[in-house]
């Protein structure tokens, strides 16, 4: 049976798995789904069609489900899907998907995310990331598994995330940032591989050899004066490499996808939505 405190709101519809707790003065909306075991603490608000894996523990103060702050949503029935063991800290806000993508906005399981931050309309994040305190998603943006962003960094609608890869703090991301690697500053610039991910999780030293020579074939060169062509030159010496390497692998198709892209956003060739016309309300 749910345990439910006597202050919170739950409306006619809700749905409430085993060994739910919902506490104080918290509101769940008619449309929500909370699976097994999973925790409101205190005064967190979820709305709309939203469902909420088990055993995430949702902190005060934190509201998902609501609408995006978006003037081209005009009320479609889209909706929040929250995967399993998340922590989802103080005063974070979720908003559910438009139909200007797929209508859905997912998290998946076993993340961390911390006070303040806000993920916004159609957003994809995967498993094991951590998003640290007041980190900005804007739109459309893909985490991919176990990749960082640090505290107060924002990021532009439509990026990419690579796998494994680490925002640094306070840094402002425009542009898709590869897999495995370490991003910093203001517009974000490529510095280094994420070294200890790619140890942490077991990749191997071969795996970070050659990501560091992956490294330094597209940006350290780049960034000692190498000019136009550059990127497409080390591409190819890196396939030539390394044509069989899982990791490397993925930083070229992340690299190729981006330049493809546009204004080095891979999704941002993919919206759906009219960007020139103006949302009227």
């Amino acid at each position: 049976m749910p345990t439910i405190h006597p202050t919170a709101i739950i409306e006619k519809g809700a749905t409430l798995g085993e060994g739910v707790v919902i506490g104080p003065q918290c509101h769940v909306g008619a449309s929500v789904i909370v699976a097994e075991g999973t925790e409101l603490r205190a005064n967190v608000c979820v709305y709309g069609r939203t469902s909420i894996g088990s055993q995430c523990v949702v902190w005060p103060g934190a509201v998902l489900g609501g609408d995006p702050q978006d003037l081209k949503f005009v009320g479609e029935d889209s909706r929040l899907v929250i995967g399993d063991r998340n922590e989802i800290r103080e005063h974070v806000t979720i908003h559910k998907g438009t139909d200007a993508d797929t209508g859905v906005t997912t998290i998946g399981d076993d993340n961390l995310i911390m006070a303040y931050a806000h993920i916004a309309h159609d957003c994809v994040i995967g498993n094991h990331v951590v998003i640290t305190n007041t980190v900005q998603l804007a739109g459309h943006v893909l985490v991919e598994d176990h990749a960082a962003i640090g505290g107060a960094s924002a990021v532009h609608h439509f990026v990419t995330i690579g796998a494994y890869g680490f925002v640094a703090g306070m840094t402002r991301v425009v542009h898709d940032v590869p897999p495995y690697m370490f991003v910093e500053g203001n517009p974000a610039k490529v510095r280094a591989v994420n070294a200890v991910a790619v140890q942490r999780h077991g990749l191997g030293t071969e795996a970070l050899h050659a990501l560091k020579h992956a490294w330094r074939l597209l940006y350290r060169n780049i960034a000692e004066g190498e000019g136009i062509g550059h990127t497409a030159a080390a591409l190819a010496e890196l396939k030539q490499a390394y044509p069989d390497h899982a990791q490397v692998a993925r930083v070229i198709e992340s690299v190729e996808r981006s330049t493809a892209g546009t204004f080095g956003r891979y999704r941002e060739s993919l919206r759906r939505d009219e960007k020139l016309k103006n949302p009227v309300k």
